[in-house]
């Protein structure tokens, strides 16, 4: 026999300023959250740590997150162990949580337009020591270099007014998962199998299209553009992309169409660059951004890819990027949407990945994505999924307060004053 869910209560200072209205769809979600957690005590530890997650302090850590919650020095020791053992021990599933986490979300931001893009990405979460699972020296953008780091790989789901982070996975280098004994020590299961990134990201992929999360324009750097087998598999399961790629991937032109269609030999991006007439290249503005115009110019023609010695793939854009005040060509992507598109649609599809930076910043700044120090590989997924959770009830919130039908509201509200 299930437990009855229990009363949850928000935590009494947020990020988001709570009104009664409010609060009482914090409690209905936790409940939701709740009903798949099962066990009271899961219950009870996810409704202290995302409390502690949402409230303030600065640190976000299972320790800080214990003091704040007890009104005596005390209980803090009870406290710490509860909270310790829902993150690092409890056994339960990640899976079921994110879904209705992005679910919940998008119900409401949907309310205020349709979602376009799936953005991929990774972040770094810096370490000190070696017995954090994933941790080694290795590149990260969050610091521009190669230190002592975690990196996790993310999508994130966005409409043209918010965006919704949905999965996270670790990444496992391949000296970690050829060491068992520090992996058990970690507790990473024995048949987790080393998955370079742009695997992780094609499970997230796969896992949100399960899920029957609404489908957007795929989005990502050359990290992940630049592997054929990616790009292949995506077209396999019809999520059209924008990819970034390297200026010596290899493709042949596309002239024309139908029976005047042509095709050029085969060459790298980069010559094909230096090829294109002054014509074809055009200055493009796609937003406006806090220090003016953000703009460019770009050459924007239609390719193969080349993988290899293989055959071509499908027939796409690809568009070359020259920054302004450049005269060499700096940046290549390939695209398959649709051949109507104009040049500034392409372009601003191409540019909306700096949302997951904005993502990024919110995650670790306001829901401690990056305050985990614990040293177990379950207990990383959770912290995840509780600052994804977190994140979810945020967005659906914000959304809220700015869908039409608040406006709506509004609306009928000035006009019932005059």
């Amino acid at each position: 026999m299930t437990d009855a869910p229990m009363p949850l209560l928000p935590p009494p200072m947020s990020v988001l300023s709570l009104g009664p209205e409010a609060e009482k769809r914090l409690v209905g979600y936790f409940e939701g959250v709740g009903k798949l957690l099962g066990d009271r005590r899961r219950r009870e530890g996810f409704a202290m740590y995302a409390c502690g997650l949402l409230g303030d302090g600065e640190r976000k850590s299972v320790e800080p997150i214990a003091a704040r919650a007890c009104g005596c020095p005390e209980e803090m020791e009870a406290t710490h162990a509860k909270l310790l053992f829902f993150v690092s021990r409890s056994a339960w599933e990640d899976r079921p949580l994110r879904d209705y986490a992005a679910r919940y979300a998008l119900h409401e931001m949907q309310m205020r337009g349709p979602v376009q893009h799936w953005i991929l990405d990774d972040t770094g979460f810096l370490k000190q020591g070696k017995h954090s699972p994933g941790v080694q020296r290795q590149y990260t953008g969050s610091a521009g270099k190669v230190t002592n780091c975690q990196v996790g790989v993310s999508l994130t789901i966005a409409t043209e007014h918010a965006h919704l982070p949905v999965d996270m996975q670790l990444y496992m280098p391949e000296s970690w998962i050829a060491d068992r004994k520090r992996c058990r020590a970690a507790r990473v299961p024995d048949d987790l199998e080393y998955r370079p990134k742009w695997k992780i990201a094609v499970s997230m992929i796969e896992s949100a299209i399960n899920a029957g999360l609404p489908r957007g324009v795929l989005l990502a750097d050359c990290d992940y553009g630049n592997k054929t087998e990616f790009r292949a598999r995506m077209d396999e399961l019809g999520v059209p992309y924008a990819l970034a790629v390297q200026k010596s991937t290899m493709a042949r032109r596309v002239l024309g169409s139908g029976g005047r269609r042509r095709v050029l030999e085969r060459t790298s991006l980069e010559d094909l660059a230096f090829t294109l007439d002054e014509k074809e290249i055009r200055k493009v503005t796609w937003r406006e951004g806090t220090k003016g115009s953000m703009s460019a110019k770009f050459g924007i023609v239609r390719v193969e890819p080349m993988p290899g010695d293989e055959g071509p793939q499908q027939e796409q854009w690809l568009i070359v990027e020259w920054p302004d005040g450049e005269h060499l060509p700096a940046k290549y992507a390939l695209a398959t949407l649709p051949v109507d598109y104009t040049r500034k649609q392409i372009v601003r599809i191409l540019k909306e990945r700096w949302r997951t930076e904005r993502a990024y910043e919110d995650l670790k700044g306001e829901l401690g994505l990056d305050h985990f120090e614990g040293r177990s590989y379950p207990g990383w997924n959770h912290h995840v999924t509780v600052v994804l959770c977190c994140f979810a009830f945020l967005a659906a919130e914000q959304a809220r307060a700015f869908s039409p039908r608040a406006r709506d509201h509004v609306d009928r509200s000035l006009e019932r004053a005059a």
